[in-house]
């Protein structure tokens, strides 16, 4: 069986979980506490050695780290994964935009809001983590202008990273009334079949939800 360690809070690891849904697979999710330190065990450092969440392990035991690389994993044969040349590759390269500049802005303004008490540093720099995510959007907006997905003609694994902070980015003191493409995109994702909330993360084996989705992408409203 799958097993998915992340924690509850992140973006990064709901990521997974929601194409895990969407997908049909049953896994095990174990919750690791990142504001304890449970990421720099041995144990946690022998599946990732860089020590973040969240990792997918393997049925052989081998580890898949980086939320992104566990997407492309589990997308390939998929609807999920488009299949020609060009729609991968710009799947792809909204996938490196969430992780370049949407995510190290309005996920880490997001932690140092919700979650942490800052440090004098962190609250000197949040304004400009604020505007960079803003900026991020604005791209977003601009591209959701002429097309309803990223990356394909259906929602694909480009759609979950780039959803994941999104959806949240009012808690990172982002206000998204201000980027109405990006609204209602927001709600296309949701809507899909399949769809499961960040929260509450089930802990143990999760079983699949009626997603109406074959797992090899055979036909559907989000073939493509």
């Amino acid at each position: 069986m799958l097993r998915l360690h992340d924690n509850h809070l992140s973006g990064n690891g709901y990521k997974p979980r929601l194409l895990l849904a969407h997908l049909g697979l049953t896994y095990e999710r174990i919750e690791v506490d990142i504001l304890k330190g449970e990421t720099r065990t041995p144990e946690f450092l022998a599946r990732n050695p860089n020590g973040r969440i969240p990792v997918l392990e393997l049925e052989d035991g081998m580890c898949i780290a980086e939320s992104n690389a566990i997407l492309f994993y589990l997308a390939e044969g998929s609807c999920f994964l488009p299949s020609d040349r060009l729609s991968r590759a710009t799947t792809l390269q909204w996938m490196f935009f969430e992780q370049y500049s949407h995510e190290p802005c309005i996920a880490v303004a997001r932690h140092w809001i919700q979650h942490i008490r800052m440090t004098d540093a962190q609250r000197s720099q949040l304004s400009g983590k604020q505007e960079g995510g803003r900026a991020a959007l604005s791209v977003m907006e601009g591209y959701l202008g002429e097309s309803d997905w990223f990356g394909g003609a259906a929602m694909n694994i480009a759609d979950i990273a780039l959803y994941a902070y999104t959806h949240v980015a009012g808690e990172a003191g982002i206000d998204l009334s201000n980027y109405p493409a990006v609204g209602e995109w927001l709600a296309r994702v949701a809507d899909q079949p399949g769809h499961v909330l960040m929260n509450p993360a089930p802990v143990g084996v999760v079983g699949p939800v009626n997603s109406g989705q074959a797992p090899d992408g055979a036909g559907g409203a989000l073939g493509g």
